[in-house]
C-alpha cells in the first residue's frame, strides 16, 4: 500500500478549496480547524470567513485564543452565539448530544447575514471518520463538507503541515467543548460547564499543561485524567488539587488511572451495547 506524502494532499485540498466559491469555516482554534482556515484563506482570501460559537460550553481562554489566532493570521473571524444549552435535547445528555450542539451552529449561521448560503467546512479529519460524532452527520445533512478528510489527510498530516507552514497550532493539545466532559446521563446546564471549566482551569494553574481533563461522572464526582507520565505530579499536589476541585463544586475526586484518553465517556457508549438516540 502506497503511502502518500501529507504535500501531495496539501496540494489536492488548495484544489478542493479553490473550487469553492464561498465559503465559512467552522473555527475552534484547534488544530484541525486552525489549519484549515489558514489554507482556506491563502487559496480563497476574501471568499472565505471563519466562524467561532461562543456558548457556555466553550472554555473563556480557548475563545480567547482562537480569536487572537484569527486576528494574527488575518482571518476575518465571526463570533455567532449559540444556544445549545437551551434546547431539552441536548441538555438531556444522550449520545446525540453533539449533533443537537450542530443544529444549533448550523441555526445560528443560518441567520447571520453575510454567512447565509457559504458552503459551511467542518475540520474534520480522516481519522475523526472512525470515532463516534454524530455532529458529523448532521452537518452532513445539512450541506457541509470535511476537505480534510476529502483529501485523507490525518490527524497526524495536518500536525506536520502545521509546523511546516509556521502554525503556532501545531502541537497543541486535544481540546473538546466542556460537555464532552460530562458523562452521558448526567444533565447538561450552564452551571455544570462552569463547574468543569473551573476544575480545569485550577489543574492547569497548578502545573497540569498538555492533555488534562476533568470528567463530571455524576453524583458530585470528579475524574481526572492525566497522562500517565504525570501521575506523580497529580500525587504530590493531591492536597491543592481536591481543594481546588471541592472549590469549585464537586464532592468526591478520582484520578483515573488508565491516564487521558480523548472520548473517553464514549465507552460507556459500548457496555450500552448501542448508540442510543
Amino acid at each position: 500500500m502506497t503511502v502518500r506524502d501529507p504535500r501531495a494532499k496539501l496540494g489536492d485540498l488548495r484544489r478542493v478549496l479553490g473550487g469553492i466559491s464561498e465559503a465559512v469555516v467552522a473555527f475552534s482554534g484547534g488544530v484541525d480547524s486552525s489549519f484549515l482556515a489558514v489554507v482556506a484563506h491563502q487559496v480563497m482570501g476574501t471568499r472565505m470567513i471563519a466562524a467561532i460559537a461562543d456558548s457556555p460550553s466553550i472554555p473563556r481562554h480557548e475563545l480567547q485564543e482562537a480569536t487572537r489566532f484569527a486576528h494574527r493570521h488575518g482571518i476575518a473571524l465571526e463570533t455567532i452565539h449559540t444556544g445549545e444549552v437551551d434546547d431539552p435535547r441536548y441538555r438531556e445528555n444522550t449520545a446525540a448530544r453533539c449533533g443537537f450542539c450542530k443544529d444549533a451552529l448550523l441555526d445560528g449561521l443560518a441567520a447571520q447575514p453575510g454567512l447565509a448560503g457559504r458552503t459551511l467546512l467542518l475540520g474534520v479529519n480522516a481519522d475523526d471518520l472512525h470515532d463516534h460524532r454524530p455532529g458529523q452527520a448532521v452537518a452532513r445533512e445539512r450541506g457541509a463538507r470535511f476537505p480534510l478528510a476529502e483529501v485523507a489527510l490525518s490527524k497526524r498530516d495536518v500536525r506536520s503541515l502545521s509546523r511546516e507552514l509556521g502554525l503556532e497550532t501545531w502541537d497543541k493539545p486535544a481540546a473538546a467543548c466542556l460537555a464532552s466532559r460530562i458523562a452521558y446521563g448526567v444533565p447538561v446546564t450552564p452551571d455544570a460547564l462552569a463547574r468543569v471549566e473551573r476544575a480545569e482551569q485550577h489543574l492547569r494553574s497548578l502545573g497540569m499543561s498538555g492533555d488534562v481533563r476533568v470528567r463530571d461522572q455524576g453524583a458530585d464526582l470528579a475524574r481526572i485524567e492525566v497522562d500517565p507520565t504525570r501521575f506523580e505530579d497529580v500525587l504530590a499536589a493531591r492536597s491543592e488539587i481536591v481543594e481546588g476541585l471541592r472549590e469549585a463544586g464537586f464532592r468526591y475526586v478520582t484520578m483515573d488511572l488508565e491516564g487521558f484518553r480523548s472520548g473517553s465517556n464514549n465507552l460507556a457508549l459500548i457496555s450500552l451495547g448501542s448508540l442510543r438516540r
